[in-house]
Parts: structure tokens; C-alpha cells; sequence
């Protein structure tokens, strides 16, 4: 994935073959967990939600690499600590940071259920905008990104949103616990999300 600072990136990801990656109320909150862990140092989540066997995160991206400090923890931590990163480098990119998070993910998932192998797609997907989808492949703009925010966001904001409604999970998007959905009409008082940003950026009322 290429990333550039200061922009706003629709991510996500789903298990390979379409199989489920998460099996428990606690599996969702391990990676909730690690989501801030390895996402928030490099920009502010906008808002997200975990489905039962993918994902979708909208991050504000501010930074595309840190410092890994001797003295703190795994996304921060020893350089060459992680046991998902054994390169012993001193700065950590964010893409390198999202795959720590799957990949960490995925090895306590695999004790867990008492499997092998990868649980997710090979490759991440990130958009900053939509596709032109008009195009014929043979066109040189085709798969180009709109970067049309002020129509996008607020669109892929929902998107995100209403994903367990669409699957049929619950009636209404704040029901979905696994989202940031609850937060955002003042059910929970989440702070994974930047909601004031959030609303600020994607022109939300």
C-alpha cells in the first residue's frame, strides 16, 4: 500500500476465503486492542467496524513511519523485540505496523482455534477516494482515484457504518457493538476514534 501523509484512507482487509477471523466477543476486543496499539501512532482512526470475517478502518493518516524507542512497548518498543518483527530496525513504517497487527492477530487466533496458516488476504487494501469505474481496462486513467472528499467521505463513512445492517446482523448500524457507530450517536463513550475530527473532515452534521 502507498501511503502520503496528512490523507485520509478507506482500509481493509477479510479472511482468506472469505473464511471468519473473529469467533469470540473477546477476539473483537484483542483486536480493538492492538488496533490502537499499532494504528494510532501513525494518525487518528475516523471511525471503523470488524465484521465476522473482515474489516474496514477510515484513518487520517498524519505519518508514515516512527521511531521504535527503547524504552516502550511493542509498536514503540526494543527495536527487533516484536517477535512479528525480528528486523531489529530502529523506525517502523505503517505499513509494516499493519501487517505487525495482522500477523500478531493472526497467531493468537491460530492457538486459539488450533489452526495453521493465514488468516487473512494476502494484501491490505487502501483507497483515498473512489475508482473511476466508467473506464474500460485498456483506458491509461483506469482503477485512477477521485479524490472527491466532500461526496466520498461522508459516503464511506456510512458505508462502513452500515455494514452489519447490510449482512442482516442487526437492525440499525449503532447496534453492531464491533463499530464505532455506537459512539458516534453518544451510546458509548469510545475513544478509538477522533470523533470531533472525524466530523470535522468528512463534513458530517
Amino acid at each position: 500500500m502507498k501511503f502520503s501523509p496528512n490523507t485520509i484512507y478507506h482500509i481493509y482487509n477479510q479472511g482468506n476465503n472469505r473464511q471468519r477471523i473473529f469467533f469470540k466477543d473477546e477476539n473483537y476486543r484483542f483486536f480493538l486492542k492492538k488496533m490502537r496499539e499499532y494504528l494510532l501512532p501513525y494518525g487518528d482512526l475516523l471511525c471503523y467496524c470488524l465484521m465476522p470475517n473482515h474489516f474496514h478502518w477510515l484513518m487520517y493518516v498524519r505519518v508514515l513511519e516512527i521511531e521504535i524507542h527503547p524504552k516502550s512497548g511493542n509498536s514503540e518498543g526494543v527495536a527487533g523485540s516484536d517477535p512479528f518483527d525480528p528486523s531489529g530496525r530502529s523506525t517502523r513504517d505503517l505499513n509494516n505496523a499493519i501487517g505487525l497487527l495482522l500477523r500478531s492477530y493472526t497467531n493468537a487466533i491460530n492457538k486459539q482455534e488450533n489452526r495453521t496458516g493465514s488468516l487473512f488476504r494476502q494484501t491490505t487494501q487502501a483507497k483515498d477516494g473512489w475508482e473511476d469505474r466508467t473506464l474500460p481496462p485498456t483506458h491509461p486513467h483506469y482503477n485512477l482515484i477521485l479524490q472527491n472528499w466532500e461526496l466520498y467521505g461522508p459516503t464511506c463513512f456510512n458505508y462502513i457504518h452500515n455494514n452489519p445492517v447490510k449482512a442482516k446482523l442487526v437492525e440499525k448500524a449503532e447496534d453492531w457493538a464491533y463499530s464505532s457507530a455506537p459512539d458516534f450517536v453518544g451510546l458509548r463513550k469510545g475513544t478509538l476514534c477522533q470523533q470531533k475530527l472525524a466530523k470535522e473532515l468528512l463534513f458530517l452534521v
